[in-house]
Order: structure tokens, then C-alpha cells, then sequence
């Protein structure tokens, strides 16, 4: 199968099962106008909490460019803080069509506004990956330490979905694909160890992941990735705060759902789209018997509230690198 027929059915495969969940996640509401239902919640919204989340968001972007900008010193790129914003915002906006082609795409900005070679940008990006998964799995045992037996009682609500118990043997199956896997690349690099561009690229993506062990300030990159998180929960407080159904909600209560919806938007689907509208209104429901009803029209208003920030954002930015790179380009007289 040509691989651009392979990769159109891929991304309609998962066009099909974002609408699938979402059309799922709609379905808990009572009623025939469940879009007016959703609307009058977004009416009712206290909308300071909302336009403050929206300011803390823009300041989580802030700090993680500055974090990304902090990784690309070492290899000496001494790129601008307005770059790596740029960039990192179309990344977003990228990602809401195309799961994980955000990261290619602000990449091939920076490329574009530095001159800062792609390979290495990209090890970068995904040292920033690892370093965030790490801060997710920070996060989800607070979350089970402060919310136990909550958290118990959710888990245990999710083993009638199928598929949800794992096995010996499908660990083991995957033990067995990662091996294969690292066996091929292992062959492909030794096959074309002589190849002058794969060399180049692997060794620019080397640079970029050993970046992290060069840095002048660890102390700093380690505050940076924690206080970006911290930013997170308190954006998902503010939101809380903003509904009336759900104000009631402690911080305890919030840190919870934040987990919740930090595992879901982490599924490779366009912004975490049908992913984070099945898992974060069951959570809620079952952890703090919150209205099924509302519980949706809840999560729904929440993330279409930070796809809009996403997507003004990532438009800006959009036109403003375009301007500079087309000015960039004008020849000097």
C-alpha cells in the first residue's frame, strides 16, 4: 500500500473514532437540543474565570518556550524567546488537525525564523516529551495519594469496558513488538551507516537529546517543568470556578479530574478531541457524583474553550512568522 494512501486512511480511521467518542460522550445528555443545553452552561459560565484561565494559558506557553529555548543553548543555537513562542503556538494549532504533527511543524518554523537545523530542534522536543511524561506520572500518584480510594473506585467502574484488564501475555506481546522494533532500526542504521544525510540528521538528533545533560542551570529546567504544570492545574481550577454545577469542587477534587484530563489529552487524537470527553464526565460522575448531564456540558464548554485559545493563538502566531520570514527572504539592496 503507497504510504500517503496508508497515512489518508490512518488519519480517517482516527477522524471516525474522535466522532465516534464524542457522538458517545453527547449521548449521556437528556433530551433532543443537547447543543442548547451545552450553549445555556457557556451562558451561565462566569466568564472573569474563563478569560483567566485563557491569561494563565498564554503564560504556560510563555514558560514552556523559554524551557525549549533553554534546551537549544547547549548545541549553540541561541535562538529568541518570540521564536520559540511562535513557534511552539503554530505547534499547537498544528496538532489540533494532526496529532503529534505539531511538533514537526514548529520545528520547521524555528528552522524557518533561526536557521536552527531541525534534527536537533526535534531532539529537543523530544527530551521536552520525556520530561512531560514524567510530570504526568508526578502528577497522577499526588492524585492517587490525595484521592485513593475515589481513584480506586473510578478504576474499578472501567472493568466492564472491554479491553480495560491487561494480561501476562499481552505484556509480553508487547515486549516482543518493542524488541523487533528496536531490532529495525538497528538495521536500518547499520544498512545505511555510510549515508552522509542519515548521519547528519541522526547526529543533529543526537545533539538535541543530549541537550538537557549540557544545560548551565538544571535547577531552573527542573522549575520550569514543574511550575508548567502547576500553570495546568491552576487553568482547570479557574475553569471549575467558572460553572456553578461544578464550583463546589475542592482542590482535591480538582486535582483529580486534572489527572483524569491530562491521561485523556495525551491519546494521539486531534487536541485529545472524544478521548477527553468520554473519560473526564465519567470520572467526574462517579468521583463526585456530579449530574451526568452536566458533567458533559461541562467538559465540553472546557475544551472547546482551549481549542479557541489554541486556535487564536496559533493563528497569530502563524501570520506574524510568516511576515518575518517573507521579510526575511526580500533581497537587500
Amino acid at each position: 500500500m503507497p504510504k500517503a494512501l496508508k497515512n489518508i486512511l490512518q488519519y480517517i480511521v482516527m477522524i471516525l473514532l474522535t466522532a465516534g467518542l464524542l457522538w458517545f460522550s453527547l449521548r449521556g445528555l437528556k433530551g433532543e437540543n443537547k447543543m442548547e443545553f451545552i450553549w445555556s452552561g457557556w451562558e451561565k459560565s462566569n466568564k472573569m474565570w474563563l478569560m483567566l484561565m485563557a491569561v494563565i494559558a498564554f503564560i504556560s506557553h510563555a514558560v514552556r518556550a523559554e524551557r525549549w529555548r533553554m534546551l537549544l543553548m547547549p548545541s549553540g543555537n541561541n535562538i529568541k524567546l518570540s521564536s520559540s513562542f511562535l513557534s511552539l503556538m503554530i505547534g499547537y494549532l498544528v496538532n489540533l488537525a494532526v496529532p503529534r504533527g505539531g511538533e514537526v511543524s514548529r520545528c520547521y518554523n524555528l528552522y524557518q525564523l533561526e536557521d536552527t537545523p531541525v534534527e536537533v530542534s526535534f531532539g529537543t522536543v523530544v527530551v521536552e516529551r520525556i520530561v512531560d511524561v514524567l510530570c504526568l506520572l508526578i502528577v497522577i500518584i499526588i492524585a492517587f495519594i490525595v484521592e485513593w480510594e475515589k481513584l480506586i473506585e473510578f478504576l474499578s467502574s472501567l472493568r466492564a469496558i472491554p479491553g480495560s484488564t491487561g494480561n501476562n501475555s499481552t505484556i509480553s506481546l508487547w515486549i516482543i513488538i518493542a524488541f523487533i522494533g528496536m531490532l529495525g532500526l538497528g538495521f536500518v542504521a547499520w544498512r545505511f551507516r555510510k549515508n552522509e544525510r542519515l548521519l547528519k540528521i541522526i547526529m543533529g538528533f543526537k545533539e538535541g537529546l543530549l541537550s538537557i545533560f549540557r544545560l548551565k542551570n538544571k535547577w531552573l529546567f527542573i522549575f520550569y517543568s514543574l511550575f508548567i504544570w502547576f500553570l495546568y492545574f491552576v487553568m482547570s481550577y479557574c475553569v471549575i470556578q467558572a460553572f456553578e454545577t461544578t464550583s463546589f469542587l475542592g482542590f482535591k477534587a480538582v486535582l483529580a479530574v486534572f489527572a483524569l484530563g491530562a491521561i485523556a489529552m495525551a491519546a494521539p487524537l486531534p487536541g485529545g478531541a472524544g478521548s477527553y470527553h468520554v473519560i473526564v464526565p465519567k470520572g467526574m460522575e462517579v468521583l463526585f457524583n456530579l449530574p451526568s448531564d452536566d458533567a458533559v456540558a461541562f467538559v465540553f464548554i472546557f475544551h472547546a474553550w482551549q481549542t479557541v485559545i489554541m486556535i487564536a493563538g496559533g493563528l497569530v502566531s502563524l501570520i506574524i512568522s510568516y511576515s518575518i520570514i517573507r521579510w526575511r527572504k526580500q533581497p537587500t539592496k
